[in-house]
Protein backbone atom coordinates (compact mmCIF):
# COMPACT_ATOMS: atom_id res chain seq x y z
CA UNK A 1 0.00 0.00 0.00
CA UNK A 2 1.46 3.32 -1.11
CA UNK A 3 1.68 6.13 1.41
CA UNK A 4 1.58 9.62 -0.08
CA UNK A 5 3.28 12.28 2.04
CA UNK A 6 2.37 15.96 1.76
CA UNK A 7 5.28 17.72 3.38
CA UNK A 8 7.06 21.04 3.81
CA UNK A 9 4.00 23.30 4.04
CA UNK A 10 1.39 24.49 6.50
CA UNK A 11 -1.91 22.71 7.15
CA UNK A 12 -5.25 24.42 7.73
CA UNK A 13 -7.09 21.44 9.14
CA UNK A 14 -10.58 22.98 9.18
CA UNK A 15 -11.18 22.37 12.88
CA UNK A 16 -10.79 26.02 13.80
CA UNK A 17 -7.07 25.99 14.55
CA UNK A 18 -4.81 28.42 12.62
CA UNK A 19 -2.54 26.97 9.92
CA UNK A 20 0.43 25.11 11.38
CA UNK A 21 3.57 23.52 9.88
CA UNK A 22 2.64 19.86 9.43
CA UNK A 23 2.78 16.83 7.17
CA UNK A 24 -0.20 14.81 5.95
CA UNK A 25 -0.05 11.12 5.03
CA UNK A 26 -2.67 9.58 2.74
CA UNK A 27 -3.20 5.88 2.15
CA UNK A 28 -5.95 4.19 0.12
CA UNK A 29 -7.90 7.42 -0.22
CA UNK A 30 -7.92 8.21 3.51
CA UNK A 31 -5.89 10.51 5.72
CA UNK A 32 -3.93 8.27 8.07
CA UNK A 33 -1.67 10.76 9.88
CA UNK A 34 -1.22 14.49 10.43
CA UNK A 35 1.85 15.79 12.25
CA UNK A 36 5.53 16.55 11.88
CA UNK A 37 8.40 14.31 10.83
CA UNK A 38 6.16 11.83 8.99
CA UNK A 39 7.27 9.61 6.13
CA UNK A 40 5.80 8.19 2.96
CA UNK A 41 6.53 6.45 -0.32
CA UNK A 42 5.45 9.22 -2.71
CA UNK A 43 6.24 12.78 -1.69
CA UNK A 44 4.31 15.94 -2.59
CA UNK A 45 6.47 18.98 -1.84
CA UNK A 46 4.25 21.68 -0.32
CA UNK A 47 6.98 24.17 0.50
CA UNK A 48 5.56 27.69 0.48
CA UNK A 49 2.02 26.34 0.34
CA UNK A 50 -0.92 25.53 2.58
CA UNK A 51 -2.85 22.26 2.54
CA UNK A 52 -6.61 22.70 3.01
CA UNK A 53 -9.51 20.27 3.24
CA UNK A 54 -11.44 19.94 -0.01
CA UNK A 55 -13.78 22.92 -0.26
CA UNK A 56 -17.58 22.86 -0.38
CA UNK A 57 -20.06 24.97 -2.30
CA UNK A 58 -23.48 24.40 -0.76
CA UNK A 59 -25.43 26.22 -3.47
CA UNK A 60 -24.63 25.72 -7.15
CA UNK A 61 -26.55 25.15 -10.37
CA UNK A 62 -24.40 22.89 -12.51
CA UNK A 63 -26.93 22.92 -15.37
CA UNK A 64 -27.09 26.72 -15.75
CA UNK A 65 -24.64 29.07 -17.44
CA UNK A 66 -25.83 32.61 -16.70
CA UNK A 67 -29.17 34.39 -16.37
CA UNK A 68 -30.06 34.35 -20.05
CA UNK A 69 -33.73 33.41 -20.63
CA UNK A 70 -33.50 34.08 -24.36
CA UNK A 71 -30.54 31.74 -24.52
CA UNK A 72 -32.37 29.11 -22.48
CA UNK A 73 -35.27 29.08 -24.92
CA UNK A 74 -32.92 28.64 -27.88
CA UNK A 75 -30.84 25.89 -26.25
CA UNK A 76 -31.40 22.27 -27.32
CA UNK A 77 -32.84 20.27 -24.45
CA UNK A 78 -29.84 17.96 -24.00
CA UNK A 79 -27.08 20.56 -24.39
CA UNK A 80 -26.90 21.57 -20.67
CA UNK A 81 -26.08 17.96 -19.77
CA UNK A 82 -22.98 18.10 -21.98
CA UNK A 83 -22.10 21.58 -20.75
CA UNK A 84 -22.23 20.27 -17.18
CA UNK A 85 -19.14 18.14 -17.91
CA UNK A 86 -17.20 21.40 -18.25
CA UNK A 87 -18.90 23.22 -15.37
CA UNK A 88 -18.01 20.36 -13.05
CA UNK A 89 -14.37 20.41 -14.15
CA UNK A 90 -14.21 24.17 -13.65
CA UNK A 91 -15.65 23.77 -10.16
CA UNK A 92 -13.16 21.08 -9.22
CA UNK A 93 -10.26 23.16 -10.56
CA UNK A 94 -10.73 25.82 -7.86
CA UNK A 95 -10.58 23.25 -5.08
CA UNK A 96 -14.29 22.54 -4.60
CA UNK A 97 -14.60 18.79 -4.20
CA UNK A 98 -18.20 18.65 -2.94
CA UNK A 99 -21.29 20.60 -4.01
CA UNK A 100 -24.98 20.75 -3.28
CA UNK A 101 -26.86 21.39 -6.51
CA UNK A 102 -29.74 23.72 -5.68
CA UNK A 103 -31.92 22.47 -8.55
CA UNK A 104 -31.41 21.43 -12.13
CA UNK A 105 -29.02 18.48 -11.98
CA UNK A 106 -30.60 15.05 -12.03
CA UNK A 107 -29.56 11.60 -10.85
CA UNK A 108 -27.71 10.81 -14.07
CA UNK A 109 -25.22 13.62 -13.45
CA UNK A 110 -24.53 12.36 -9.94
CA UNK A 111 -24.09 8.77 -11.07
CA UNK A 112 -21.82 9.78 -13.95
CA UNK A 113 -19.49 11.50 -11.48
CA UNK A 114 -19.62 8.58 -9.06
CA UNK A 115 -18.76 6.12 -11.82
CA UNK A 116 -15.89 8.25 -13.06
CA UNK A 117 -17.49 8.98 -16.43
CA UNK A 118 -17.00 12.69 -15.78
CA UNK A 119 -14.60 14.41 -13.42
CA UNK A 120 -16.08 16.85 -10.95
CA UNK A 121 -17.09 17.46 -7.36
CA UNK A 122 -19.19 14.84 -5.62
CA UNK A 123 -22.67 16.19 -6.16
CA UNK A 124 -25.67 16.13 -3.85
CA UNK A 125 -29.03 16.78 -5.50
CA UNK A 126 -32.23 18.68 -4.85
CA UNK A 127 -33.52 17.84 -8.38
CA UNK A 128 -36.04 20.69 -8.65
CA UNK A 129 -37.21 23.58 -6.48
CA UNK A 130 -40.69 23.46 -4.98
CA UNK A 131 -42.65 26.70 -5.09
CA UNK A 132 -46.24 27.84 -5.01
CA UNK A 133 -48.26 28.93 -8.01
CA UNK A 134 -46.98 32.38 -8.90
CA UNK A 135 -43.79 31.74 -6.93
CA UNK A 136 -40.08 31.58 -7.65
CA UNK A 137 -40.29 28.44 -9.77
CA UNK A 138 -43.57 29.10 -11.60
CA UNK A 139 -42.59 29.67 -15.26
CA UNK A 140 -45.87 31.38 -16.24
CA UNK A 141 -45.45 34.57 -18.28
CA UNK A 142 -48.05 37.34 -18.75
CA UNK A 143 -48.60 36.07 -22.29
CA UNK A 144 -49.74 32.76 -20.86
CA UNK A 145 -46.64 31.04 -22.20
CA UNK A 146 -44.42 28.96 -19.94
CA UNK A 147 -40.68 29.67 -19.85
CA UNK A 148 -39.15 27.23 -17.36
CA UNK A 149 -35.50 27.49 -16.40
CA UNK A 150 -35.48 23.68 -16.28
CA UNK A 151 -37.82 21.79 -18.58
CA UNK A 152 -39.46 18.93 -16.65
CA UNK A 153 -38.50 15.42 -17.72
CA UNK A 154 -38.74 11.95 -16.11
CA UNK A 155 -35.70 12.60 -13.94
CA UNK A 156 -36.68 16.17 -13.02
CA UNK A 157 -40.37 16.55 -12.12
CA UNK A 158 -42.15 19.91 -12.19
CA UNK A 159 -41.92 21.71 -8.85
CA UNK A 160 -45.05 23.93 -8.61
CA UNK A 161 -47.31 22.84 -5.74
CA UNK A 162 -50.16 24.25 -3.66
CA UNK A 163 -51.44 22.87 -0.37
CA UNK A 164 -50.06 20.21 1.99
CA UNK A 165 -51.33 17.24 0.01
CA UNK A 166 -49.65 18.32 -3.22
CA UNK A 167 -46.53 19.20 -1.25
CA UNK A 168 -46.40 15.73 0.31
CA UNK A 169 -46.66 14.02 -3.05
CA UNK A 170 -44.08 16.29 -4.66
CA UNK A 171 -41.51 15.63 -1.94
CA UNK A 172 -42.00 11.92 -2.54
CA UNK A 173 -41.52 12.44 -6.28
CA UNK A 174 -38.26 14.31 -5.69
CA UNK A 175 -37.02 11.58 -3.35
CA UNK A 176 -37.96 8.98 -5.95
CA UNK A 177 -35.97 10.95 -8.54
CA UNK A 178 -32.88 10.86 -6.31
CA UNK A 179 -33.02 14.02 -4.19
CA UNK A 180 -30.52 14.18 -1.31
CA UNK A 181 -32.14 17.38 -0.03
CA UNK A 182 -35.48 19.09 -0.71
CA UNK A 183 -35.30 22.66 -2.05
CA UNK A 184 -38.24 25.02 -1.52
CA UNK A 185 -38.85 28.71 -2.19
CA UNK A 186 -40.49 30.71 0.61
CA UNK A 187 -40.09 34.00 -1.26
CA UNK A 188 -39.68 35.28 -4.78
CA UNK A 189 -36.25 35.80 -6.26
CA UNK A 190 -34.19 37.34 -9.02
CA UNK A 191 -35.57 35.10 -11.77
CA UNK A 192 -39.21 35.33 -10.61
CA UNK A 193 -41.31 36.83 -13.42
CA UNK A 194 -44.35 37.43 -11.20
CA UNK A 195 -43.09 37.29 -7.60
CA UNK A 196 -41.74 40.07 -5.37
CA UNK A 197 -38.53 38.91 -3.64
CA UNK A 198 -39.69 40.70 -0.47
CA UNK A 199 -42.95 38.72 -0.25
CA UNK A 200 -43.34 35.48 1.70
CA UNK A 201 -44.52 32.29 -0.03
CA UNK A 202 -46.00 29.00 1.17
CA UNK A 203 -48.00 28.68 4.36
CA UNK A 204 -46.90 27.09 7.61
CA UNK A 205 -48.97 23.99 6.86
CA UNK A 206 -47.26 23.49 3.50
CA UNK A 207 -43.71 23.97 4.80
CA UNK A 208 -44.40 21.78 7.84
CA UNK A 209 -45.61 19.01 5.54
CA UNK A 210 -42.55 19.31 3.30
CA UNK A 211 -40.18 19.16 6.27
CA UNK A 212 -42.07 16.19 7.74
CA UNK A 213 -41.99 14.22 4.48
CA UNK A 214 -38.32 15.00 3.93
CA UNK A 215 -37.50 13.84 7.46
CA UNK A 216 -39.40 10.61 6.83
CA UNK A 217 -37.02 10.01 3.92
CA UNK A 218 -34.00 10.84 6.10
CA UNK A 219 -33.14 14.11 4.37
CA UNK A 220 -33.41 17.82 5.20
CA UNK A 221 -34.86 20.93 3.54
CA UNK A 222 -33.11 24.02 2.17
CA UNK A 223 -35.14 27.17 1.52
CA UNK A 224 -34.58 29.88 -1.04
CA UNK A 225 -35.70 32.83 1.08
CA UNK A 226 -35.06 36.53 0.60
CA UNK A 227 -37.78 38.14 2.71
CA UNK A 228 -37.71 38.17 6.51
CA UNK A 229 -41.16 36.58 6.76
CA UNK A 230 -40.23 33.96 4.16
CA UNK A 231 -37.20 33.14 6.31
CA UNK A 232 -39.37 32.96 9.43
CA UNK A 233 -41.89 30.61 7.80
CA UNK A 234 -39.06 28.28 6.80
CA UNK A 235 -37.17 28.35 10.09
CA UNK A 236 -40.11 27.95 12.44
CA UNK A 237 -41.20 24.85 10.52
CA UNK A 238 -37.83 23.11 10.69
CA UNK A 239 -36.01 24.02 7.47
CA UNK A 240 -32.31 23.33 7.98
CA UNK A 241 -30.73 26.07 5.86
CA UNK A 242 -31.74 29.47 4.55
CA UNK A 243 -30.33 30.21 1.12
CA UNK A 244 -29.57 33.87 0.38
CA UNK A 245 -31.33 35.53 3.35
CA UNK A 246 -30.93 38.96 1.79
CA UNK A 247 -33.59 40.73 3.90
CA UNK A 248 -32.84 39.26 7.31
CA UNK A 249 -34.12 41.29 10.25
CA UNK A 250 -33.50 40.94 13.98
CA UNK A 251 -36.54 38.70 14.47
CA UNK A 252 -35.40 36.32 11.73
CA UNK A 253 -31.85 36.25 13.09
CA UNK A 254 -33.08 35.51 16.61
CA UNK A 255 -35.28 32.71 15.30
CA UNK A 256 -32.39 31.19 13.35
CA UNK A 257 -30.23 31.28 16.46
CA UNK A 258 -32.98 29.69 18.53
CA UNK A 259 -33.58 26.87 16.03
CA UNK A 260 -29.95 26.34 15.03
CA UNK A 261 -30.61 27.10 11.37
CA UNK A 262 -27.83 27.69 8.86
CA UNK A 263 -27.35 30.60 6.48
CA UNK A 264 -25.88 30.10 3.00
CA UNK A 265 -25.40 33.73 1.89
CA UNK A 266 -24.57 33.54 -1.88
CA UNK A 267 -23.29 37.13 -1.80
CA UNK A 268 -21.79 37.06 -5.29
CA UNK A 269 -25.06 36.34 -7.11
CA UNK A 270 -26.40 39.91 -7.27
CA UNK A 271 -23.17 41.68 -8.23
CA UNK A 272 -22.38 38.91 -10.70
CA UNK A 273 -25.70 39.39 -12.46
CA UNK A 274 -25.11 43.14 -12.72
CA UNK A 275 -21.63 42.56 -14.16
CA UNK A 276 -23.01 40.14 -16.74
CA UNK A 277 -25.61 42.69 -17.82
CA UNK A 278 -22.97 45.42 -18.05
CA UNK A 279 -20.87 43.11 -20.23
CA UNK A 280 -23.71 42.71 -22.68
CA UNK A 281 -25.70 39.65 -21.54
CA UNK A 282 -29.41 40.11 -22.25
CA UNK A 283 -30.78 40.12 -18.69
CA UNK A 284 -34.53 40.89 -18.49
CA UNK A 285 -35.52 44.12 -16.73
CA UNK A 286 -37.24 42.37 -13.82
CA UNK A 287 -34.13 40.28 -13.16
CA UNK A 288 -31.92 43.34 -13.38
CA UNK A 289 -34.14 45.24 -10.92
CA UNK A 290 -34.17 42.29 -8.50
CA UNK A 291 -30.39 41.91 -8.74
CA UNK A 292 -29.91 45.57 -7.85
CA UNK A 293 -32.31 45.17 -4.93
CA UNK A 294 -30.49 42.20 -3.40
CA UNK A 295 -27.02 43.64 -4.02
CA UNK A 296 -27.89 46.68 -1.95
CA UNK A 297 -29.39 44.64 0.90
CA UNK A 298 -27.30 41.48 1.12
CA UNK A 299 -24.09 42.66 2.76
CA UNK A 300 -25.85 44.39 5.66
CA UNK A 301 -28.06 41.36 6.26
CA UNK A 302 -25.15 38.96 6.37
CA UNK A 303 -23.11 41.32 8.59
CA UNK A 304 -25.95 41.21 11.09
CA UNK A 305 -26.11 37.42 10.97
CA UNK A 306 -22.33 37.06 11.38
CA UNK A 307 -22.25 39.48 14.33
CA UNK A 308 -25.08 37.59 16.02
CA UNK A 309 -23.39 34.21 15.61
CA UNK A 310 -25.65 32.57 13.02
CA UNK A 311 -24.02 29.44 11.56
CA UNK A 312 -22.66 30.18 8.08
CA UNK A 313 -21.86 27.73 5.27
CA UNK A 314 -20.35 28.78 1.96
CA UNK A 315 -22.57 28.83 -1.11
CA UNK A 316 -22.40 30.90 -4.26
CA UNK A 317 -25.40 30.39 -6.59
CA UNK A 318 -22.81 29.68 -9.27
CA UNK A 319 -24.50 29.07 -12.57
CA UNK A 320 -26.12 32.45 -12.09
CA UNK A 321 -22.48 33.59 -12.27
CA UNK A 322 -19.78 31.78 -14.31
CA UNK A 323 -18.58 28.39 -13.12
CA UNK A 324 -15.05 28.34 -11.78
CA UNK A 325 -15.39 31.73 -10.11
CA UNK A 326 -16.91 30.25 -6.93
CA UNK A 327 -14.11 31.46 -4.67
CA UNK A 328 -15.04 35.08 -5.39
CA UNK A 329 -17.52 34.49 -2.56
CA UNK A 330 -14.75 34.25 0.03
CA UNK A 331 -13.63 37.92 0.14
CA UNK A 332 -17.27 39.00 0.25
CA UNK A 333 -17.77 36.85 3.34
CA UNK A 334 -14.68 38.44 4.89
CA UNK A 335 -16.14 41.88 4.15
CA UNK A 336 -19.15 40.87 6.27
CA UNK A 337 -16.98 40.56 9.37
CA UNK A 338 -15.68 36.98 9.17
CA UNK A 339 -12.02 36.32 9.83
CA UNK A 340 -10.00 34.49 7.19
CA UNK A 341 -10.14 31.33 9.28
CA UNK A 342 -13.92 31.67 9.71
CA UNK A 343 -14.38 32.12 5.97
CA UNK A 344 -12.46 28.93 5.24
CA UNK A 345 -14.24 27.09 8.03
CA UNK A 346 -17.54 28.03 6.38
CA UNK A 347 -16.23 26.46 3.17
CA UNK A 348 -14.96 23.29 4.86
CA UNK A 349 -16.09 21.82 8.18
CA UNK A 350 -19.12 24.10 8.67
CA UNK A 351 -20.36 23.21 5.19
CA UNK A 352 -19.74 19.53 5.87
CA UNK A 353 -21.76 19.81 9.08
CA UNK A 354 -24.63 21.50 7.26
CA UNK A 355 -24.68 18.66 4.75
CA UNK A 356 -24.17 16.04 7.50
CA UNK A 357 -20.94 14.87 5.87
CA UNK A 358 -18.57 15.86 8.65
CA UNK A 359 -17.85 12.26 9.65
CA UNK A 360 -16.14 11.82 6.28
CA UNK A 361 -15.20 15.26 4.96
CA UNK A 362 -14.50 18.89 5.85
CA UNK A 363 -11.29 18.63 7.84
CA UNK A 364 -7.77 17.24 7.60
CA UNK A 365 -7.94 14.55 10.27
CA UNK A 366 -6.94 10.88 10.40
CA UNK A 367 -9.72 8.61 9.18
CA UNK A 368 -11.36 11.13 6.88
CA UNK A 369 -11.50 10.94 3.11
CA UNK A 370 -8.44 12.54 1.53
CA UNK A 371 -10.00 15.52 -0.20
CA UNK A 372 -7.14 18.04 -0.14
CA UNK A 373 -6.32 21.34 -1.81
CA UNK A 374 -2.80 22.74 -2.05
CA UNK A 375 -2.63 26.54 -2.41
CA UNK A 376 0.37 28.84 -2.71
CA UNK A 377 0.83 31.05 0.34
CA UNK A 378 -1.60 31.42 3.22
CA UNK A 379 -5.37 31.40 3.78
CA UNK A 380 -6.19 34.99 2.84
CA UNK A 381 -9.33 34.78 0.64
CA UNK A 382 -8.37 37.36 -2.01
CA UNK A 383 -7.28 35.69 -5.22
CA UNK A 384 -7.35 32.19 -3.74
CA UNK A 385 -8.56 30.56 -6.96
CA UNK A 386 -5.43 31.81 -8.73
CA UNK A 387 -3.27 30.21 -6.04
CA UNK A 388 -4.68 26.69 -6.30
CA UNK A 389 -1.77 24.39 -7.14
CA UNK A 390 -3.37 20.95 -6.93
CA UNK A 391 -6.65 19.30 -5.98
CA UNK A 392 -7.04 15.78 -4.62
CA UNK A 393 -10.24 13.82 -4.23
CA UNK A 394 -10.14 10.60 -2.20
CA UNK A 395 -6.37 10.85 -2.43
CA UNK A 396 -6.33 11.00 -6.25
CA UNK A 397 -4.87 14.00 -8.04
CA UNK A 398 -7.82 15.38 -10.03
CA UNK A 399 -6.48 18.80 -10.99
CA UNK A 400 -3.03 20.34 -11.21
CA UNK A 401 -2.21 23.84 -12.33
CA UNK A 402 -0.26 23.84 -15.54
CA UNK A 403 3.28 25.22 -15.29
CA UNK A 404 5.24 26.85 -18.06
CA UNK A 405 8.92 26.48 -18.64
CA UNK A 406 11.29 29.39 -19.18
Amino acid sequence: MTRTLFTGGHVFDGTGAPPQPADVVVEEGRIVAVGTGLDGDDVVDCTGSTVLPGLFDCHVHLMVNGLDPEGWRATPFSLPFFQAVHTMRATLAVGITTVRDACGADLGLQVAQQQGLIRGPRTFLSIEQLSQTGGQNDPWEPSGCLSPVFVPHPGRPDGVVDGPDQARRKVREMVRAGANVIKIATSGGVVSPRADPRAAHFGDDEVAMIVREAAAAGISVMAHAYSAEGINIAVRNGVRSIEHGYFLDDEAIDLMLDRGSWLVPTLMAGPGTLRAAAAGMSVPEHMLANAKLITEASMDSVRGAVAAGVKIAMGTDTGVTPHGQNLDELPLMAACGMTHAQVLHAATLSAARLMRLDDELGSVEPGKRADLVVIRGGIEPDGMADRVVAVYQDGELVHQRATTGG
